[in-house]
């Protein structure tokens, strides 16, 4: 305990030297956070310094192993010879689709057509 005597007065800090001691360096960029966000929790509070000094934990990565199409594909059976008429025009077909379905007042919209070896693939910019 840290025993400060002023002017013949025992006074007692109820501190640990150590504590008394040691200074944070990010000490003043917490209180500056929690000055301008004061309706932050502690925890907020450190997550927040932790994301500011870049010591937050990387966002995870998610890797898809299914073969196959996913749920933004529609695959569209046809043969070799209307595949390639199709494809032809492809980009004149995607601004039809898109028009259809923005008239549709849908959210969903065709980002591309490519060619498989069933038919062709329409590739959306979200979940059917």
């Amino acid at each position: 305990m840290v025993n400060n005597n002023i002017n013949g007065n025992l006074n007692n800090s109820g501190k640990f030297y150590a504590q008394a001691t040691k200074t944070s360096n990010n000490t003043s960029e917490v209180l500056k956070i929690k000055e301008t966000f004061t309706s932050l929790n502690a925890q907020k509070v450190d997550q927040v310094n932790n994301i500011v000094n870049s010591q937050a934990k990387p966002k995870p990565c998610i890797k898809i192993m299914t073969k196959g199409s996913s749920r933004k594909q529609v695959i569209i059976s046809m043969s070799r010879e209307n595949i390639n008429s199709f494809m032809k025009s492809s980009s004149l077909h995607v601004a039809n689709m898109n028009r259809l379905l923005y008239n549709a007042k849908s959210d969903v919209l065709t980002d591309y057509i490519h060619t498989n070896p069933i038919g062709i693939t329409i590739v959306t910019n979200k979940v059917l």
